[in-house]
Parts: structure tokens; sequence; C-alpha cells
């Protein structure tokens, strides 16, 4: 499951860089072939974006990764209780 969804990582930010590159630099395409690219490139991010964090999940949880320095509830309250930035 992780090498598929590390596939779709790749072919949704090489449709990102593609498109959104179409979208930006293309001379004589008509209004509604821009907005189609700049659709393809927009969803090429967000599926890119959505597929990376799932990767950082399943690689931290299954310690191929480290945890990242996040406080837990209890230390983060106590933070703000004491006064912070």
């Amino acid at each position: 499951m992780n090498k598929l969804i590390a596939i779709i990582n790749v072919i949704a930010w090489s449709g990102f860089w593609a498109f959104g590159y179409l979208a930006v630099t293309a001379k004589g395409l008509t209004e509604s072939q821009l907005v189609i690219a700049a659709l393809l490139a927009f969803g090429g991010l967000v599926t890119g974006i959505a597929a990376y964090m799932r990767l950082v999940r399943v690689s931290e949880a299954s310690g191929y990764a480290r945890k990242s320095n996040q406080l837990d509830a209890a230390a983060r309250n106590r933070a703000q209780s004491q006064g912070g930035i």
C-alpha cells in the first residue's frame, strides 16, 4: 500500500508541475484550455500534498522516520498556562 501511495505521490506532483507550467507559459491556447490546465495542476497539487502527508504519517508510525517534535496535550497546556510568547 505504501508503494502505491508513493507512486500516486510522484504522478500527482508530475501532473502539478507539467500542467502548471503549461498553464503559465503556454501561448495560443484558448481560455478554456488554460482553465483546464490550471484545474489539473490544482488537482495534482492537492493530491500530491495529501499523498505526501499520508506517507509521512505512515513512516513515522512504522519507525522509519523520527517522530516530529510536537508536544503532547498535557505539556502544551502546561506551557500555555505558564505564559508563552
